[in-house]
């Protein structure tokens, strides 16, 4: 019997990517028909695995997944935007655009696929699973980045309602069904095969409080993205920010001693800073305990005619954006100073260079600013430079290396598994020991914190991991971790209670492997 030209492809000996293409090549010429996609050859797969007439093989479907870094940080992201909403700055460089959330252009392609489902959450995520899926990524791992403004600003029950329907679209992407209420839709999010490890959202610092923390906590929020742009006072006048120094050294407190992970978004290059207080404060962050982040976003500022004041400014002269050679310089040096505990998540906004009247129009900034770090025989030790993606060798002895640092009053325990040249980190998790024993959480009161746990490499489906030498997930990095964390927690501090911010969706793990229980949106374990 003839077999169509796709499972013909599929049933020839891959060994690679170039035997893949070359093979698609030969079929192309043969058949005279376009080349077929990788996306096409993975439908018919999928299909034929789900019959049986052809055997489930990972290291194929690893050969047709498509972008293949979008799943081997350990998680798929998911990127969605709120709907249109006031916001309460009134920043100079802030973009503002009809019927767009405040800083957000109509061009940007997260907006885009926003715009393309009218804004509504369910049908965003549901989108963006269906393509991630499509492109032969696992969807078990789902990370939310919520995206908008300022979250905090945005009515309470709309806030409910947008998050409820994000982990309808994970629950439904199986067959679920939806769910009356939140707390039932999160239930279920529990163990479903589409789970919602992490959600983020971001805010202004001068919007956060206990109130605020509380509710975040409800929602399911693991992290959050503060919108810090500058450490110094005159800087954020100038501005017009709203706040000051002092609000983001309180919220970053409050959010820690919460268990939240933490990401600044910082703006260099802001009217009235100059070059050399920016480089002082990519080292200041890093060197004073009252700041300390997790993560980092840095945006550089750029004029833009949907920011009248700034550009206004800059054509009466009373601005000038750094050129890209200083931009670069200064990123470069500012990459040295991130300590091996912080992720640099972003170096620059996917604001389209047509958009950009003048500044830094360098979308590929990040690899340019690495190419002149090798030049310099330099490195920079973020968590984003050293993930182990799709270099594991299940071969290589892994270190646990740990690094105690002040921040926000307390003390923060990084505990990670790399090689022992730190080149590539494999697993890591984050222990506080808070200042206080007493919390305005109950749950948290004399408890040790763990703020995070994650592995890194290719994203392995939950129940599927002990089979595969291609990552270091659900190989027991994490319950090491999680039992030294316990060790510290009990024998160095004392400590009789220890705490997770678990997303939704890792609950289970913890309850299931290492007997946590969940408590006021914490699972917690008595030691």
């Amino acid at each position: 019997m003839k077999l169509p030209q796709p499972e013909e492809i599929l049933f020839s000996e891959i060994e690679n990517s170039a035997a893949l293409d070359k093979i698609k090549r030969i079929f192309s010429k043969k058949y005279r028909r376009p080349l077929l996609t990788n996306v096409e050859l993975l439908k018919v797969y999928r299909r034929l695995a789900k019959k049986g007439s052809i055997k489930e093989s990972k290291k194929l479907e690893a050969l047709l997944r498509k972008r293949r870094v979008r799943s081997l940080s350990g998680i798929v992201s998911v990127s969605l935007l709120t709907k249109p909403y006031p916001c309460p700055g009134q920043c100079l460089y802030c973009p503002t655009q009809r019927k767009m959330p405040k800083s957000y252009l109509d061009n940007e392609p997260a907006v885009m696929r926003a715009i393309a489902n009218d804004f509504d959450p369910f049908r965003q995520v549901t989108s963006r699973l269906q393509t991630l899926y499509g492109a032969g990524h696992p969807i078990n791992k789902v990370e939310l980045i919520i995206i908008g403004g300022t979250w905090s600003y945005l009515p309470k029950r709309y806030q409910s309602w947008f998050i409820k329907r994000c982990f309808e679209a994970g629950n439904a992407f199986h067959g679920k069904t939806i769910s009356q209420t939140l707390e039932a839709a999160q239930k279920r999010n529990e163990k479903a095969k589409c789970r919602i490890i992490g959600i983020t959202v971001e805010t202004r610092p001068d919007f956060i409080n206990e109130k605020e923390i509380i509710n975040l906590r409800e929602l399911g929020v693991t992290r959050v993205e503060l919108g810090v742009q500058s450490i110094y006072d005159d800087v954020l006048a100038l501005n017009k920010r709203g706040h000051a120094v002092k609000e983001t050294i309180k919220a970053t407190k409050l959010l820690k001693d919460a268990g939240f992970k933490v990401c600044y978004h910082l703006m260099p290059n802001l009217p009235g800073s100059t070059l050399k207080r920016d480089q002082q404060m990519f080292e200041t962050i890093f060197a004073d305990s009252s700041f300390q982040p997790d993560l980092l976003k840095i945006y550089p500022c750029v004029i833009l005619k949907e920011a009248p004041r700034l550009h206004k400014m800059w054509q009466q002269g009373k601005y000038r954006p750094y050129t890209d050679k200083e931009l670069i310089e200064l990123l470069v040096n500012a990459k040295k100073h991130v300590p091996v505990y912080c992720r640099i998540q972003r170096l620059i906004r996917d604001i389209p260079s047509t958009e950009i009247i003048a500044g830094c129009k360098v979308s590929n900034l990040r690899q340019d600013i690495a190419k002149q770090l090798k030049k310099n025989r330099e490195r920079c030790w973020c968590i984003r430079c050293r993930e182990i993606k799709e270099a594991y060798d299940p071969d290589t002895k892994l270190r646990l290396f740990r690094q105690d640092y002040k921040a926000s009053s307390g003390k923060e325990i990084f505990l990670s598994f790399e090689d022992s040249k730190r080149d590539n980190l494999y697993s890591l998790l984050r222990l506080r020991i808070p200042e206080n024993n007493s919390h305005f959480i109950p749950a948290l009161s004399g408890a040790a914190l763990i703020r995070e746990i994650h592995t890194y490499g290719q994203v392995i489906p939950v129940g599927k991991g002990s089979k595969t030498k291609k990552s270091p997930q659900h190989k027991g990095l994490g319950i090491k971790l999680l039992k030294e964390a316990e060790r510290i927690a009990k024998k160095e501090f004392g400590l009789k209670k220890i705490a997770v911010i678990s997303g939704i969706g890792a609950r289970s793990y913890y309850s299931r492997k290492a007997g946590y229980k969940l408590e006021a949106t914490y699972m917690v374990k008595a030691l």
